[in-house]
C-alpha cells in the first residue's frame, strides 16, 4: 500500500513538473530576442571616416559612429533600405552587414548609388 500512495503522488507531480519547466524555458525564449535587440544589428564601414565619436538619426534610427565605423539597432525594413538611408545622410560605406552576414556587391552597389540622389 505504501509504494500504491508514493508512486501516485508521483504521477501526480511528474505534469505538473514538466508544465513548470516548459513555461521557464517558454519564457527565457520569447525574452531572449528582447535582450539581443539592444545591442547594434547593422554594422557599416564609411569610406569617408567622420570626425571622433558622432550619432546620426536616419528615418528612425540610431547610428553610433566612430571614425569609418558605424553600428545601429535593428530596423524593419531590408538591410539595403536601411544601408541606402545611411548612404544618403553619411556617403557611401564600403561594408554593410547583419549578423546573418554581408551585402552582396549588387546590393551594396544599389545602396551606394543612392548617396548620388
Amino acid at each position: 500500500m505504501i509504494f500504491t500512495n508514493s508512486t501516485d503522488t508521483y504521477r501526480k507531480l511528474i505534469p505538473a513538473a514538466l508544465a513548470l519547466i516548459g513555461a521557464g524555458a517558454s519564457f527565457a525564449t520569447t525574452t531572449a530576442p528582447v535582450w539581443a535587440a539592444n545591442g547594434p544589428f547593422y554594422s557599416a564601414t564609411l569610406t569617408r571616416p567622420m570626425d571622433g565619436a558622432q550619432k546620426v538619426i536616419q528615418k528612425g534610427v540610431l547610428w553610433k559612429c566612430e571614425g569609418a565605423d558605424c553600428t545601429a539597432p535593428r530596423d524593419t525594413s531590408r538591410p539595403v533600405m536601411v544601408c541606402a538611408r545611411l548612404v544618403q545622410k553619411v556617403g557611401p560605406v564600403t561594408r554593410f552587414a547583419t549578423p546573418q552576414g554581408e551585402l552582396a556587391a549588387p546590393d551594396l552597389a544599389r545602396c551606394n548609388g543612392s548617396a548620388a540622389d
